[in-house]
């Protein structure tokens, strides 16, 4: 990462020795409305366009998706797919802002990258107000708590939806059949309880947060979005076989579930924690803007597609995931353990920007032979912390996980790119 080298149209490369700073850079952000406007030398062994676009996939298909029908339902079927869309331009939009508001922060301050702390506190020191400007480091350290409280809340969701369709599987197991045509379990066996299930996957996980480069896990997202991209088409071909006639469905719902909407959307846009991270560690940083507006189309997509057809397919007896409407044969029960290995997988992502927030700081506290070591014990406390908190009976509960973990959650890091962009 030191080695990275800034360049752009507006000021010099003061590498040379014949360039010395004595302008400052321009002011403003109308110098980076392109990406051929600001360029920046990545990591010589970076992570490339597919496999960032990749990770920017991973990191917003996640459990959220599978709860958008019964979205949905609580919005309308006009309203629903609208406001998910209009959601998603709003998240691209914010994404587009974060990623400019770095690179005028790079330029200006001739840095290498900037991280979401970074990002707000170089916005307060530019503000007008004086008491900003000296109180400007508060404004990382908000950030970066709210950014450390709503991944790890991710990972603890994780847990859960893990936990939970594992048991799923095995409870249903004997009454699971080869045919297709039933869509109710007669007969659920005996099985341990969740938080059992919860500890039995905490040493994988363990060892999978061990792997702390994104060009190595990048084999790993792509493992997981093939297995997600094989269950979704597993749900789609089940949903568009026997949509029955929808003009019976509410166009508009009540005003009152319309937060149960809201909540449960915006925490399907989950990544938004992850960009800044994914664009300092591309080799050809000047191509994440296109990435961005590829996957992030992708994923809108996706999201209005599956949230429609699903209310539209089960209409009210859709449930809080759209898995547990499927019929109780293998072919179907197996469209939770392939989303359930992607979702695996996920976890290692999202765990990344905690992990960078707080090792790094760790970690130069200590001497260089413990590093590595505190680095270890660091992430093995992490996860454990995630694997606690998933315990929590409370986390089982669909609706509380979609208005806390975000509409609670994740505003603080979401308006960040309006706020540093204003300042």
């Amino acid at each position: 990462m030191s080695a990275r080298r800034l360049r752009s149209e507006d000021y010099n490369d003061y590498s040379s020795t014949e360039a010395s700073p004595d302008s400052s850079p321009p002011e403003g952000l109308s110098g980076f409305s392109s990406p051929s406007s600001y360029q920046r030398f990545g990591e010589a062994d970076g992570t490339t366009w597919f496999q960032t676009l990749i990770h920017l996939l991973k990191g917003n298909i996640g459990t959220g998706l599978l709860g958008l029908p019964l979205a949905v339902k609580n919005a309308g079927i006009v309203m629903g797919p609208i406001s998910l869309f209009v959601i998603g331009i709003i998240a691209v939009h914010c994404m587009h802002i974060l990623v400019k508001c770095a690179h005028h922060f790079c330029n200006k301050h001739q840095k290498p990258f900037v991280d979401y702390g970074d990002a707000v506190m170089h916005g307060l020191e530019a503000s007008p107000s004086a008491w900003l400007r000296n109180h400007s480091i508060w404004g990382r350290h908000i950030v970066g708590f709210f950014l450390i409280l709503t991944q790890l809340g991710f990972c603890c969701v994780y847990f859960v939806f893990l936990a939970d369709n594992l048991k799923q599987v095995v409870s249903a197991a004997n009454a699971t059949t080869s045919s297709c045509d039933g869509n109710e379990t007669m007969v659920l066996a005996p099985t341990m309880d969740s938080r059992l299930y919860i500890l039995s996957l905490l040493p994988f996980v363990v060892l999978l947060v061990f792997i702390q480069n994104l060009k190595f896990l990048s084999i790993f997202s792509m493992l997981a979005n093939l297995a997600m991209i094989c269950s979704l088409l597993m749900i789609y071909q089940y949903i568009v076989r026997g949509i029955p006639d929808p003009s019976s469905l509410t166009l508009v719902a009540q005003w009152k579930t319309y937060p149960l909407f809201f909540g449960t959307a915006v925490f399907a846009f989950e990544g938004i924690g992850v960009i800044l991270p994914l664009e300092n560690k591309m080799k050809n940083p000047q191509q994440f803007p296109t990435i961005l507006y590829v996957g992030m189309g992708l994923v809108t997509v996706l999201y209005i597609t599956l949230g429609a057809l699903g209310y539209m397919r089960f209409g009210d007896m859709i449930k809080a995931s759209i898995t547990l409407n499927l019929p109780n044969c293998w072919l179907y029960q197996s469209v939770k353990l392939l989303y359930s290995f992607g979702i695996f997988f996920t976890y290692a992502l999202q765990f990344y920007v905690p992990a960078e927030i707080i090792i790094p700081v760790a970690v130069s506290q200590v001497p260089e032979r413990w590093a590595l070591w505190t680095n270890l014990f660091l992430r093995t406390c992490l996860v454990c912390a995630t694997c606690l908190m998933a315990s929590c009976p409370k986390l089982h509960d669909t609706v509380f996980v979609s208005l806390v973990s975000k509409a609670i959650l994740n505003p603080p890091h979401s308006c960040q790119p309006k706020i540093s962009h204003k300042l």
